[in-house]
């Protein structure tokens, strides 16, 4: 880990619109770093970027709604971020030069660890669908995808489906977990499986964190089914982000209490 930083220490930050609710700082202070939010909006993008080299900032993570934005923003590009089409981590060299990086597939697969991954079925077609897609597909997965508006799947690198097919992963790209008050039944009215169809996988994945888990991964412990919730998925994204911005292996136990700790003072009445 690296010291405590400083008022002369290197400076990072994620941008998104809105922002407040990200647990990447407290995980990342935990790393060491001079990390804040830095919220964003759509129309003020390009600017702040430009700007934040000059402010002493070294990298930043991007999350919603600016990760296509970022990519497009960034000087050079990794192959993974330019074929997903978006990015979430940027990289300032010393001439202000921008470097795009998507840390979301390789967090995921880290995430998965040696899990087996020979398919896999994606609920969404969003942004992060895209992400989930491209990691699976090149894991070697076969990669189902269902979407709630079929079309919007189009282009995707998945066979399209019209109900829930059993795989070894299920996925949860969907908002569906988001809303705080929801209940444990009410996730499945819109998603295409009920709660005693999760069995049919071998692990269930859901991009939504919450303390104490969304009611589909809540489902799935109580069936027996391996979970990962999104905050592993956080720290594993954030993890690479910190290796790449310093060069130094990330202290993942160290990253993963502190983000757990703020999603609980975060879900708290």
């Amino acid at each position: 880990m690296l010291s405590d930083a400083g008022d002369d220490a290197p400076r990072y930050g994620v941008l998104g619109w809105p922002v407040g609710h990200s647990r990447s700082p407290a995980m990342m202070r935990a790393a060491g770093l001079r990390y804040q939010h830095l919220p964003v909006a759509p129309e003020a993008f390009d600017d702040t970027v430009r700007a934040l080299h000059g402010a002493g900032f070294r990298g930043v993570n991007v999350t919603i709604p600016h990760k296509p934005a970022a990519l497009a923003l960034a000087a050079s590009a990794s192959d993974a971020a330019r074929e997903i089409g978006a990015a979430n981590t940027l990289s300032f060299a010393a001439d202000g030069s921008i470097a795009a990086e998507n840390t979301d597939a390789p967090g995921l697969m880290a995430a998965l660890g040696d899990r087996p991954v020979r398919s896999a079925l994606v609920l969404g077609a969003g942004g992060s669908a895209r992400a989930v897609v491209w990691a699976l597909r090149r894991a070697g997965a076969d990669v189902s995808i269902w979407n709630r508006t079929p079309e919007r799947a189009a282009g995707l690198d998945a066979r399209l489906v019209r109900e829930a097919v059993a795989a070894d992963v299920l996925v949860n790209c969907t908002s569906v977990g988001l809303d705080r008050s929801s209940t444990a039944e009410s996730p499945f009215k819109d998603l295409p499986l009920n709660a005693d169809e999760l069995v049919e996988y071998t692990t269930v994945v859901d991009l939504v964190y919450r303390a104490g888990g969304t009611a589909l991964t809540r489902e799935a412990a109580e069936r027996g089914v391996d979970t990962i919730d999104g905050l592993e998925i956080l720290v594993c994204q954030g993890a690479l982000s910190f290796t790449l911005w310093t060069g130094l292996a990330a202290p993942l136990d160290s990253m993963r209490a502190a983000a757990r700790d703020a999603d609980t003072q975060l879900d708290a009445p």
